[in-house]
């Protein structure tokens, strides 16, 4: 994952502004899909929603809507 996110990042700061529109999209996938991964992993070790929210500076309504379970 550390090599994928590098190549990416790299990519992003390419001259080429299309080859960096299309890495910093794949950045995004990747982010949100260890983003998802950690709060996860967060929940499964019993952390608060407000403690989830706080460490990823957004409000606890906000993460629960996108990762809470209905």
């Amino acid at each position: 994952m550390e090599h994928i996110m590098l190549t990416l990042a790299d990519a992003a700061s390419s001259d080429d502004p299309i080859v960096a529109l299309r890495a910093i999209e794949k950045l995004r996938k990747e982010i949100d899909r260890v983003e998802a991964v950690a709060v996860r992993r967060a929940r499964n070790a019993n952390a608060s929603w407000q403690l989830i929210a706080l460490a990823l500076g957004v409000s606890k309504q906000a993460v629960h809507k996108k990762y809470g379970r209905s």
